[in-house]
């Protein structure tokens, strides 16, 4: 395999174990950039068998939309539509997680902010709103709390919770009108899971990591997986005027590059600089993805590394979609989980949003052809056995297609040619 030039990385920080342990149980969610679509002409899908009519790019992320808004839910013993819970295996007090259901729903209503359209559509901006009515209730959950005395750490969401509920919030606010008390409250509330992301760093090392040592003024190993999206938050929360310390960008990034092997491999876990494991890169194509796309973000693109990681997902795909909708986590030779499926497919497309848009079209095209082959005939995704998930596995696949848009739609080259993707079954 080509090897990429090593990277200089600065040690401040530890480095995963040779033999990384285990990866931790049952965990997911992910991360969602939300982009408004820019006008583009409409867009159609690379071709699948079918004598169903034909959509366009822009109808595969209308249908999806549409899917999600349908999806929301009351939560339990709640009396409101308004959540789109993440569902896994890990459980607490035999409940999904809180940090889950807020992760979940920011995900979800990520994708309905950045699906084209939503000035005019009452529907989702009222769904919308109610997700935002659950979501700045997180002060007052327990099982968001980043008191001490509360949150010990161990195998823990929470933070998914934290980050994800910062970046829907900051997006809602600049995106849909509030009432003055509800203003009130998403400002609160963001401060709160700004507040959450600071307390919750890993000491020394940096970053955060949902499989955390005992005890949160420990250091421990972070996960670049969980790492990623809240160096994602913490850019967006300077860009809306948040105050964020250079110091903790600065940890944030040097923690990431703590993962990073020579090859262009990205450890599971670390805690100071790792020892390359090239031969596990089929099983780290999301992390890597999310890595590159989020140091780049940070004013630290690394072309190679991105475009090798995004050439990983590609040669690599099939490792992913043996473990789609199948029970259990981490399953040998490459530890690959289902819940890392449409992480590594959101990631992917932001690394390929990235490279210059003559660079993106053929890739996206590629992606596109690749993110069908999972889409279900009702027009939606799903990664995991549970039906609940498909909210967020949809609003993973908006999210891409939205990012992707630009490179995607039709262009001047000659020789380029409509392709088509068959309508869902209602």
């Amino acid at each position: 395999m080509a090897m990429l030039t090593p990277c200089v990385t600065t040690v401040l920080f530890a480095a995963v174990m040779a033999a990384p342990p285990a990866p931790p149980k049952p965990q997911r969610i992910l991360r969602a950039d939300p982009v408004v679509a820019p006008t583009v002409p409409p867009v159609v899908a690379p071709p699948k068998p079918s004598n169903e009519p034909a959509l366009s790019v822009d109808e595969l992320v209308r249908i999806g939309a549409t899917r999600i808004e349908a999806m929301q839910a009351k939560g339990p013993g709640g009396d409101v539509v308004a959540e789109w819970p993440y569902e896994g295996v890990y459980r607490v007090a035999n409940d999904i997680p809180y940090g889950y259901r807020v992760g979940g729903t920011s995900i979800a209503g990520l994708a309905l902010l950045a699906a084209p359209g939503l000035a005019t559509d009452a529907a989702r901006s009222a769904a919308l709103v109610r997700a935002v009515e659950f979501v700045v209730q997180s002060p007052d959950e327990p099982l968001l709390s980043f008191d001490p005395s509360i949150y010990r750490g161990g195998y823990d969401v929470r933070n998914w919770g934290h980050c994800y509920g910062l970046r829907f919030l900051l997006q809602a606010k600049a995106a849909l009108k509030f009432s003055p008390e509800l203003t009130a409250k998403v400002d609160h509330a963001t401060q709160f899971f700004l507040e959450a992301l600071k307390q919750t760093e890993i000491p020394t090392v940096g970053g955060w990591q949902y499989a955390r040592s005992t005890g949160i003024e420990n250091p421990c190993s972070m996960s670049p997986f969980m790492t990623a999206p809240c160096l994602q938050a913490l850019l967006e929360a300077r860009t809306a005027g948040m105050e964020i310390s250079p110091e903790l960008i600065e940890r944030t990034i040097l923690a990431l590059e703590l993962c990073r092997g020579a090859s262009g491999y990205v450890a599971y876990n670390a805690e100071k600089p790792i020892r390359d494991q090239e031969q596990q890169i089929p099983g780290a194509m999301g992390r890597m993805c999310a890595t590159e796309v989020a140091l780049a973000k940070a004013g630290k693109q690394d072309n190679a590394r991105l475009k090798f990681a995004i050439d990983v997902f590609f040669k690599h795909w099939d490792e992913l979609e043996k473990r789609r909708k199948k029970q259990g986590t981490h399953v040998a030779p490459y530890g690959v989980a289902p819940y890392y499926f449409f992480y590594a497919h959101l990631y992917a497309a932001e690394a390929i949003a990235l490279l210059p848009l003559d660079e993106q079209r053929p890739l996206a095209a590629r992606y596109l052809e690749v993110l069908l082959k999972s889409r279900d005939a009702d027009g939606t995704w799903n990664d995991r056995v549970f039906a609940r998930s498909a909210a967020y596995s949809t609003a993973m696949s908006v999210l891409a297609l939205v990012d992707l848009t630009p490179a995607l739609a039709p262009s001047a080259t000659p020789g380029t040619t409509p392709s088509t993707a068959p309508a869902p079954k209602e």
